[in-house]
């Protein structure tokens, strides 16, 4: 049953928030967007009037999106079968076709416009644009799936100056023009790096990195970077946390101050993890001094 709440209830819980509002305040805060609260339609209402909601209150937000479902379905129904090895889609001429038309077209522009039906400004971007994500093969076994060699900000900076809330598909483009498809975490890591981002969060479908991966009441809410190279190395991690994981390392030592894995599929955990006391999912830091 929902709770009705009182005036000054309310109004405590905008007080308690008043602090973090501040702290972000003409911060860049990049957002990892995929996986189920992508596809769950009620999820993705909520993701983006947070963003809106912070961009609202000064935060400088910037939207990274994948569709690896989306393109799996367009593929499927072009009677093409994805494969992937070690996660990673391999990435034909035809398949880099499809993924170019999905992410920097349906779902790019699908994002632009739910922001804009909250009353938010959004203007949407691939990786070859202005050369934002300059990439070469990674490995001609996966085909077209390119490694990041270098980033160029001026664009979004442009656009979080001017209000906007620049909507990024993971796409990139090599020094002759070809296409590339770029691992979202990979990206979203290498662009908040670039941007110097107070925060990069990366919204999955668990609550962050658990000490029994089967218990979602074992989250262990905060770990170094040392700690995280040590889960790694050890074994510890094990399926999709371990390029995670991997990315947020990547992303502190290209600049970002803090990362969070969390569960996209909660209700609001963005504004959950920025604007509470409490926060959401586990942070990933230099060291448990920096918080």
């Amino acid at each position: 049953m929902e709770r009705n709440y009182s005036n000054a209830e309310r109004a405590e819980v905008l007080t308690q928030a008043l602090p973090h509002i501040q702290k972000y305040t003409g911060k860049i805060v990049v957002i990892k967007y995929g996986g189920n609260a992508m596809v769950n339609p009620g999820i993705r209402q909520q993701v983006m009037e947070d963003m809106v909601l912070l961009r609202l209150v000064g935060v400088k937000v910037v939207l990274v999106h994948g569709g690896g479902p989306e393109i799996n379905r367009l593929m499927n129904a072009l009677g093409k079968q994805p494969e992937f090895v070690n996660g990673l889609r391999v990435t034909d001429q035809e398949t880099m076709d499809i993924v170019q038309m999905v992410l920097a077209g349906k779902i790019n522009k699908t994002l632009v416009g739910l922001i804009g039906a909250r009353g938010g400004r959004a203007i949407g971007l691939s990786g070859l644009d202005d050369k934002l994500i300059e990439a070469e093969m990674k490995d001609p076994a996966l085909g077209y799936v390119g490694e990041v060699t270098h980033v160029h900000v001026e664009s979004v900076l442009d656009l979080l100056d001017r209000g906007y809330i620049p909507v990024i598909s993971t796409i990139g483009c090599g020094h002759d023009g070809t296409v590339y498809n770029i691992n979202g975490d990979t990206a979203a890591a290498c662009l908040a790096g670039a941007l110097h981002a107070e925060r990069l969060i990366m919204m999955t479908d668990v609550a962050g990195i658990l000490q029994n991966p089967k218990d979602p009441t074992t989250l262990i809410p905060e770990v170094s970077v040392e700690e995280a190279q040590e889960m790694l190395a050890s074994g510890f991690l094990s399926g999709g946390m371990i390029p995670k994981v991997e990315c947020c390392i990547r992303a502190i030592r290209e600049g970002v101050s803090r990362v969070i894995i969390m569960d996209g599929t909660v209700p609001h955990a963005i504004l959950m993890e920025l604007l509470t006391h409490e926060g959401a999912g586990t942070m990933v830091g230099k060291g448990h001094t920096d918080a």
